[in-house]
């Protein structure tokens, strides 16, 4: 009798999780799969619609999600968490654990710099924004809701 549950196969042997990385460094990847790949977007549409929208871009041009990455290639991304401007260092389709997407890209020091100088900015200016008296009412979040668009 099998250990495992019906209809689930077993893994291919000879590919271990920390084996994911591209067998063929030189292969080209497609950029919107290596983005998912190294977590930068939590879903390859998420990381084809920033292509579209203009926020990426590979070696200073604006890419579109088939253009192929290789290692060494230079990226600048602009999502909610930031700009990064990033170097290649591997490439991989599979998105694999944290550490392993971490060892596909090299971040900038400038890049850096700037992301850390941005987040001091945003937490200082916490400090000035006023508090709210108290909890919306539902006349009121009807109003911001009908204010952003909804309904």
């Amino acid at each position: 009798m099998e250990d495992r549950a019906p209809g689930l196969r077993a893994a291919p042997s000879g590919l271990a999780a920390r084996d994911r990385l591209s067998e063929n460094p030189e292969k080209p990847v497609r950029l919107d799969k290596w983005l998912w790949a190294a977590r930068f977007f939590k879903t390859r549409a998420l990381a084809v619609k920033a292509c579209e929208l203009g926020r990426i871009q590979w070696n200073g041009k604006d890419a579109k999600p088939a253009r192929d990455v290789r290692a060494g290639d230079m990226l600048r991304i602009r999502s909610e968490s930031g700009e990064f401007e990033i170097q290649v260092l591997g490439v991989s389709e599979m998105r694999g654990p944290a550490a392993q997407a971490q060892a596909l890209y090299q971040e900038t020091e400038a890049s850096k710099a700037a992301r850390a100088k941005a987040a001091e900015e945003r937490k200082a200016m916490q400090e000035f924004a006023p508090l709210p008296e108290r909890r919306p009412t539902k006349r009121d979040r009807r109003r911001i809701i009908q204010f952003r668009g909804g309904r």
